[in-house]
């Protein structure tokens, strides 16, 4: 039985997989011990991975409606024919509206991301979207850049380990998330590390830390100015690396002369004392790993609570060092994604592009759509009608903010077609549905961590199902059909383009395993910092300029127990989504039934003392209420949550009841969160933690 070396790309992916084959199908899936960061490790998900490939219910077919959306009567049609009438669809609505009344949307870390990209703009259109971006890892790899003027990671990989590390609304431990691998930051999690946890989950990480702070949901900013204030006060800030390599300094230390830890204490919910301790030991530990995740950027004040967070690397000079936060390598080719052949006026066209500078404007790292204005204009029309939605590999009835507003905006568009593994709610309100080729059956090019890319990966097609195809290749069918710009380009070439300087060929990197030169630290001794100033921009420059504040601030958020006290006496819980699982990926793998036996319904966590108050029992189920719905959740009844919290997982849908309805807001945890303003100033982040909630046994 061959046995072939890829990448597990389950989730975001970057496990080193050894993936067995009989008669071109997936026998089982192994860890490869050769990967240099997972080492043989795998988590649940990869190694059932022979299950969803090949599972019965696997979309095989390109299929077109037969009778009224939603009804779930299909034809099968060919590919040449589904491609055919799809791009005469579009091409159909750009000539008669503009190809700006198409969008396109994908779900997160996809290995089709930045080719879903490159379509919008040869397409003309400024609109897509990808669920997370503004509630997702783009805060904080823009505020990296305006910071630092790169992205950084933890150096789990190099000789010299981290003497401390905190964990800042992340629990990698399951997430693995964008390539930072579980086992890596596992090694480096010794005895002699000092391990703190900010979460108000005792989460996984949480519970082989040292140290667990509790922290109010959406308050994190006031947390970390809190610690900004002792590290200065206290005289703990890294001298030299601040005077040599940063600017703004005198104008920080004077801004959180304000922010005490008693300060912080009554609206963070973590006593002063331990504010002062966590800031002590982060600051003379070194090196030391801060490792944040998207508990900071789910709220309101995405912007200045990353901001705050990243300040803190700088003034301990943990960046770029052995054993510390460090940049990337970047040793794969920047992915073409025909940026300059979208027109200028399109891209003023953008919805959020006036509103929200850092998501939608000429200042975004990836300039994209903000989803609550999309699918408003799709609902709405204003500020225009949207009217055609292509969805590669996403499902925003569940993993979008308001899904009954989604539904609406779905029903109102003239043409849907999504391209998927499975039926989901999605797509089965499509007018097309397009069967996806599996991570098993795709030729792919990715380098992890991600922007950072210290390390590259490849994958081949190694097996096959039926009529499914690699997203990518759909997307150069239709380009090549529509004419676009690029569309002479095929992604193998792209992938070819991207290696060219490694001198490895896509089969040979797939045959080695991984590639990696050695990392070299200190980068910025020889060039500086990617800044306007050349320096770390502890007050910066560039948020000066765009009339956003250049010094991270705090802001109560809008909904909460000190914002909103006559509600907090009837929802009296704070309210956090997204808790993750690793038998399940957003809203994935429900149908696999060796993975569904294992966590079989969705769950919410709440204190032993919120459940006496409410009368429910281990086990129960439970509806959890806020202003905007109700959802129902077996309950978990755990001292690992701070007593007023009260989380549930996301994703929840039922693919044994994809076409009852009702199903589909039974458990879906964004019926209870907020995509209304007040938003984050700049990236338009909303509200999927930090809300009011109830909870009562059903």
């Amino acid at each position: 039985m061959p046995v072939f070396k890829s990448i597990c790309r389950v989730c975001h992916g970057g496990c080193g997989a050894l993936v067995s084959v009989e008669d071109g199908m997936v026998v089982s899936v192994k860890g490869d011990p050769e990967s240099p960061v997972s080492r043989g490790w795998m988590c649940i998900k990869g190694l059932k991975s022979h299950d969803i490939a090949n599972h019965p219910d696997r979309l095989k077919q390109p299929l077109k409606r037969a009778g009224g959306r939603g009804g779930n009567r299909w034809q099968e049609i060919a590919w040449d024919m589904a491609l055919d009438e799809i791009s005469n669809r579009v091409d159909d609505l750009r000539k008669t509206h503009g190809p700006e009344t198409i969008a396109l949307g994908q779900g997160t870390g996809r290995h089709h991301y930045m080719h879903v990209v490159r379509f919008a703009n040869a397409l003309g259109t400024p609109n897509w979207y990808e669920p997370g971006l503004a509630q997702c890892f783009i805060p904080r790899v823009t505020v990296s850049h305006l910071t630092y003027g790169g992205f950084v990671v933890g150096d789990y990989y190099g000789e010299v380990k981290p003497e401390c590390i905190i964990f800042w609304g992340h629990n990698p431990l399951v997430t693995c998330a964008d390539g930072e691998l579980a086992p890596a930051v596992k090694r480096a999690m010794t005895e002699e590390c000092n391990t703190i946890t900010i979460d108000p989950r005792r989460s996984e990480t949480a519970k082989r830390c040292k140290t667990w702070l509790a922290v109010r949901p959406a308050t994190d900013a006031a947390l970390a100015l809190a610690m900004i204030n002792v590290i200065i006060g206290e005289g703990l800030y890294d001298k030299e690396f601040v005077a040599a390599y940063t600017t703004g300094f005198d104008l920080l230390q004077a801004h959180v002369a304000k922010y005490t830890p008693q300060w912080a204490e009554d609206i963070t919910w973590i006593k002063a004392e331990d504010i002062v301790k966590a800031a002590r030991t982060y600051a003379t530990s070194k090196p030391a790993i801060l490792d944040w995740g998207l508990g900071l950027e789910q709220n309101s004040n995405s912007l200045q609570t990353v901001r705050a967070v990243a300040i803190l690397r700088a003034i301990t000079g943990n960046l770029d060092c052995q054993g510390g936060d460090i940049m990337g390598m970047n040793i794969l080719k920047g992915y073409p994604i025909l940026k300059d052949k979208l027109p200028p006026d399109s891209s003023k066209k953008r919805i959020g592009g006036e509103e929200f500078k850092l998501l939608s404007g000429w200042r975004a790292y990836m300039p994209s759509a903000h989803i609550p204005g999309l699918f408003g204009a799709m609902a709405d029309g204003v500020p225009y009608k949207i009217r055609g939605l292509l969805i590669f590999g996403g499902n925003p009835l569940l993993t979008v903010s308001n899904p009954k507003k989604v539904l609406r905006a779905i029903n109102a568009l003239d043409f849907l077609c999504v391209t998927d593994l499975f039926m989901t709610p999605t797509a089965r309100l499509a007018d097309y549905v397009l069967p996806a080729a599996f991570w098993t059956e795709i030729d792919h090019v990715q380098g992890f961590p991600l922007v950072v890319e210290n390390f590259a990966y490849a994958q081949t097609a190694i097996a096959h199902t039926a009529e499914c195809r690699q997203d990518e290749w759909i997307i150069d069918e239709l380009s090549r059909r529509l004419a676009l710009p690029g569309s002479e380009t095929t992604y193998k070439e792209i992938y070819a383009y991207q290696l060219s300087q490694t001198g490895l060929t896509q089969r040979q990197l797939a045959e080695r395993g991984y590639h990696t030169p050695p990392h070299k630290y200190k980068k910025y001794l020889e060039r500086g910092f990617r800044t306007p100033s050349k320096k770390v921009e502890l007050y910066s420059s560039v948020l000066k300029r765009m009339d956003l504040p250049p010094l991270p601030e705090y802001v109560e958020p809008p909904e909460g127990p000190i914002a909103s006290i006559e509600l907090s006496a009837q929802l009296p819980y704070v309210l956090i989504t997204g808790a993750r699982n690793k038998e399940y990926f957003h809203s994935e793998q429900r149908q696999v039934a060796s993975l569904r036996r294992l966590r079989p319904h969705p769950s919410c966590e709440l204190h032993p003392r919120a459940a006496a108050a409410s009368g429910v029992s281990e086990g129960d189920w439970t509806v959890v209420v806020t202003i905007r719905g109700e959802a129902k959740f077996k309950a978990h009844i755990t001292e690992d949550i701070h007593p007023d919290v009260i989380s549930v997982e996301h994703g929840w849908w039922f693919p044994e009841r994809v076409n009852d309805e009702k199903a589909l807001w039974e458990s879906n945890a964004n019926v209870l969160t907020a995509d209304a303003a007040p938003y984050d100033p700049a990236f338009g982040s909303y509200r999927l933690r930090g809300l009011l909630c109830n909870i009562r046994r059903l």
